[in-house]
C-alpha cells in the first residue's frame, strides 16, 4: 500500500511494524504537513463484522485519552474494505527492541520507564479503559526519552478468529495475569501485573515463566512460582524487587490496587532510606499448621478419674485451696507487666528513631524561568530530584531550555520528593509547507501568509530545463518546523536553460548536421527537412533556420536546414581548356587556377606546378543573366582573366595566356614535352580541383 493515499489525506510513505491484527505505516498527514502513524486492519479481518465493530469502538473509546505518556488517536476511518486508525507518530523505538539489545537496563532508567507506563495506565483506568496488552512491543521511547503507551482498546477487540493468529496471542501469553489466563473478566490489576512483567524483563533481561506452548506459560501464570528478580539480577535494590513481586502476586487482591498506588512507589524506590527495606511478605506465604499447632492440655484435678482408674489423695497431704488460687494469678501478673514495658520501650524506641528515619521536610526553590540544568542543579542542591525525561511546552515568551513551570512551588515537601518541571522549546513552530514545483510569486504569497517578510526570502536562480520561475528547491525542507518570526527561506528557481550560439550547418550533408544537432539537444524534425535545387553541391545544406551562425538557441528548439537538390534546371554547366604556361621553359612555377559562377566568386579551382606548358579542362556553372569568369595566377601573379557570358558558346573553348619565355640552355629538358607528378585531371567534374602538379 505504500504511495496509497487514504481518505484523500493519509499519504503511505513506509510500513515501520506491524503484528498478527494490523500493519503500521509511517503517512504524511497531507491536510496538516505532519508525519502520523496509520494503522490498517489486516485482510483477514476486514471482513469479520464483529470484529470490525469493535475495533471501532474500542479506537474511539482510545482517542478520548489524552495524556503526555499515551499516543494519541487522531482519525478512525474506512475506504472500501480497508479499516484504519491515525495515530501519533513516535520517532525512536519500542521497548522490546531497547530490551533485546541493552537488557538489563540500568535500575534508574527501568523505574523511569515503568513510572511512565503506570502513570498512562491510571489514567485509561480513570476514563475506564483498560489496555489488557501491557507488553514491551506496545511501549514506544521516542529520541527524546518519552515514553508512550500505544494500542490502547484494541486487545479487547480481539475474537476467537483470532486467537491462534502468529504474533498475537503467542506474543502476549507471557503479560499475561493468571485471571486473564483463566479466561475471566479482567480489570486494572490485570494492567498493573503485565507491567510488573515488564519490570522484571527490563531489570533481569528475561520472562519470568517460559513454556513449550501458549498453554503451559498460561499455567506458570497460574500455579508455578518465578525466580526473585534478585537471584537472577543482585543490583536490584530490595525496594524495587518488593514493587516487583506485589504487583506479579498470583491473587489480584495482594496487588497494588491501583496504578497510582504503583506509580507512587516507583517515584520514591531509589530513596536512600528505601533501598534496603526488608522484603515484602503476604499472608497467603505462611501456610497454616493443620493439626500440628501446639494446643493448651487443661490440668487435671485432684478428684478426677482417668481412664477408670481413681486419683487418690492420702488425708496427711492436704490441699491447699488458697495457694493454688494464689498460683493461678501470680503468672498472669507477671506477664502483664512485662508486656507494658515492652510496649512502653518499644513506643520509646519508636518516638526516638521517628526522627531520624523520616526524611526532613525542604523547602521548594522556585526555578521558573531558569535554563533548565541550571534549576535541576538547584534542586538537587536542596535534596530533592527532578523528573527525567522533563515534560515540553512551547512558549512564545520563554526561551527554549528555560523552565516554564514546576508542579510544586511555595510549599515544603519531604527531603527526596520528585519535583516535575516543564521545559520551554521556544516560541510554536509550524511546519514548513511545499512550495517546489510551483511559481516563485506563489512561493512568495504563500510564506508571506506563514509571517515570513520579503527580506527574510532568498531567490536562487538556476539554469534548467524546468519552465522559468518555477521553485525546484526549499530551504528548510517541506514539514521541517520553523519558527515564522526568525526563519529565513531560500528558494532555488529555475531560470529555463542556458543558452548557447546557433552551430553552423552550412555544407554540411544531413547525417553530419544530425550529430551537431544532437550533441547541442536541439530537435530536427523530419518536416522541416526541405530539398531545394540549389547551386551549392547536391547533399550538402545550404541553408538553416535560425540562420545567424552565433544566434543565441536553447536546448530543446527546434530548427530548420535546407539541403540542395541538384543545379536549378535553368543552369548551364560549360567545360573549358585553360592552357598555362610556366614562367621559363623548365623551370617550375606555380600556376593557380580560380573561377567565378553561379557557385561563388575566386572559388580556387587547384594548383598546379608545372615546367612545360599544359593544358586543363575547367567547367563552370551558369546562371541566366550572369558571367562567369576564369582567373589565372602564375607564382602570385594575376597573368589572364577570362569572362564567361551565360549565352551558349562552343562545349570546348581555349584560353591561352601568354607563351612562357625560352630557356637560353635547354639541354636536359624533356624534350619539350611538360610532365606532372601526381595531378589527377578533373575531367568533366563540376567541382574545383584541388590537387597539384610537379
Amino acid at each position: 500500500m505504500i504511495g496509497h493515499t487514504l481518505g484523500g489525506r493519509y499519504e503511505l510513505l513506509d510500513r515501520v511494524g506491524g503484528g498478527g491484527m494490523a500493519l503500521v505505516y509511517k503517512a504524511r498527514d497531507i491536510l496538516l504537513n505532519r508525519f502520523v502513524a496509520v494503522k490498517v486492519l489486516r485482510q483477514q479481518f476486514m471482513h469479520d463484522e464483529d470484529f470490525v465493530r469493535r475495533f471501532r469502538r474500542e479506537a474511539q473509546a482510545a482517542a478520548s485519552l489524552s495524556h503526555p505518556n499515551i499516543v494519541s488517536i487522531y482519525d478512525v476511518g474506512q475506504e472500501a474494505d480497508t479499516h484504519y486508525i491515525i495515530m501519533e507518530f513516535i520517532d525512536g523505538n519500542n521497548l522490546n527492541e531497547i530490551i533485546r539489545d541493552r537488557a538489563p537496563l540500568q535500575v534508574e532508567e527501568a523505574v523511569r520507564i515503568a513510572a511512565q507506563i503506570a502513570d498512562a495506565l491510571d489514567h485509561a483506568h480513570h476514563n475506564q479503559i483498560i489496555h489488557r496488552d501491557i507488553k514491551p512491543h506496545n511501549i514506544l521511547i521516542g529520541k527524546n526519552g518519552r515514553v508512550k503507551v500505544t494500542d490502547f482498546g484494541i486487545a479487547r477487540a480481539v475474537t476467537t478468529s483470532t486467537i491462534t493468529q502468529t504474533g498475537s496471542v503467542l506474543g502476549s501469553v507471557h503479560y499475561f495475569s493468571p485471571e486473564h489466563a483463566k479466561g475471566v473478566s479482567t480489570g486494572e490489576k490485570s494492567d498493573i501485573y503485565s507491567l510488573g512483567i515488564v519490570l522484571y524483563q527490563m531489570l533481569t533481561g528475561r520472562l519470568p515463566f517460559l513454556g513449550e506452548s501458549p498453554i503451559s506459560v498460561a499455567l506458570k501464570h497460574l500455579q508455578d512460582p518465578f525466580e526473585r528478580p534478585k537471584q537472577v539480577n543482585p543490583h536490584i535494590p530490595q525496594s524495587v524487587e518488593n514493587i516487583i513481586l506485589k504487583a506479579m502476586r498470583k491473587n489480584p487482591h495482594e496487588r497494588y490496587p491501583t496504578a497510582k498506588l504503583m506509580l507512587q512507589d516507583l517515584e520514591t524506590c531509589l530513596l536512600p532510606q528505601r533501598l534496603h527495606e526488608p522484603p515484602i511478605q503476604f499472608p497467603s506465604d505462611s501456610d497454616e499448621d493443620d493439626g500440628e499447632q501446639t494446643r493448651v492440655i487443661p490440668a487435671l484435678k485432684p478428684d478426677m478419674r482417668m481412664s477408670g482408674e481413681e486419683t487418690i489423695v492420702k488425708k496427711d497431704e492436704k490441699w491447699d485451696e488458697a495457694e493454688d488460687r494464689k498460683r493461678r494469678w501470680v503468672a498472669p501478673t507477671v506477664f502483664a507487666v512485662v508486656a507494658v514495658l515492652l510496649i512502653g520501650i518499644l513506643i520509646w524506641a519508636v518516638m526516638a528513631l521517628k526522627g531520624q528515619l523520616s526524611p526532613k521536610d525542604v523547602e521548594i526553590p522556585l526555578v521558573v524561568g531558569k535554563h533548565y540544568e541550571d534549576a535541576k542543579a538547584e534542586l538537587l542542591a536542596a535534596g530533592l530530584n527532578v523528573l527525567e525525561p522533563y515534560p515540553e511546552e512551547p512558549s512564545p515568551d520563554v526561551p527554549a531550555g528555560d523552565v516554564i513551570k514546576q508542579d510544586k512551588q511555595d510549599m515544603k515537601v519531604k527531603e527526596g520528593a520528585t519535583i516535575t518541571l516543564t521545559v520551554s522549546t521556544g516560541p510554536e513552530l509550524s511546519a514548513m509547507p511545499t512550495l517546489t514545483d510551483i511559481s516563485y510569486e506563489d512561493a512568495v504569497a504563500q510564506l508571506n501568509d506563514l509571517g515570513i517578510t520579503e527580506d527574510r526570502i532568498t531567490k536562487k536562480p538556476v539554469n534548467d530545463k524546468s519552465e522559468a520561475g518555477t521553485v525546484l528547491k526549499q530551504e528548510p525542507a517541506s514539514g521541517e518546523n520553523f519558527d515564522p518570526k526568525t526563519v529565513t527561506v531560500t528558494l532555488t528557481v529555475s531560470e529555463g536553460l542556458a543558452p548557447f550560439p546557433m552551430p553552423n550547418l552550412i555544407g554540411s550533408t544531413l547525417d553530419e548536421a544530425k550529430v551537431t544537432i544532437l550533441q547541442n539537444d536541439l530537435v530536427l524534425q523530419d518536416a522541416d527537412i526541405h530539398y531545394e535545387a540549389n547551386y551549392t553541391t547536391k547533399g550538402k545544406i545550404f541553408k538553416q533556420y535560425p540562420a545567424e551562425q552565433g544566434e543565441m538557441v536553447t536546448a530543446g528548439d527546434k530548427i530548420q536546414i535546407w539541403i540542395s537538390s541538384g543545379y536549378p534546371a535553368d543552369s548551364k554547366q560549360r567545360t573549358y581548356n585553360v592552357y598555362v604556361s610556366p614562367a621559363l621553359e623548365g623551370e617550375t612555377s606555380t600556376i593557380v587556377i580560380k573561377i567565378s559562377d553561379a557557385r561563388g566568386d575566386d572559388i580556387e579551382w587547384g594548383t598546379k606546378k608545372i615546367k612545360t606548358s599544359q593544358t586543363y579542362p575547367v567547367t563552370l556553372v551558369l546562371a541566366p543573366n550572369t558571367n562567369g569568369k576564369i582567373s589565372i595566377y602564375r607564382n602570385g601573379d594575376l597573368i589572364d582573366e577570362e569572362p564567361i557570358p551565360y549565352e551558349d558558346i562552343p562545349a570546348s573553348h581555349e584560353i591561352n595566356p601568354p607563351e612562357p619565355s625560352k630557356p637560353v640552355d635547354s639541354g636536359g629538358t624533356d624534350g619539350g614535352t611538360g610532365t606532372t607528378d601526381g595531378v589527377t585531371d578533373p575531367g568533366g567534374s563540376d567541382a574545383p580541383a584541388d590537387n597539384s602538379q610537379n
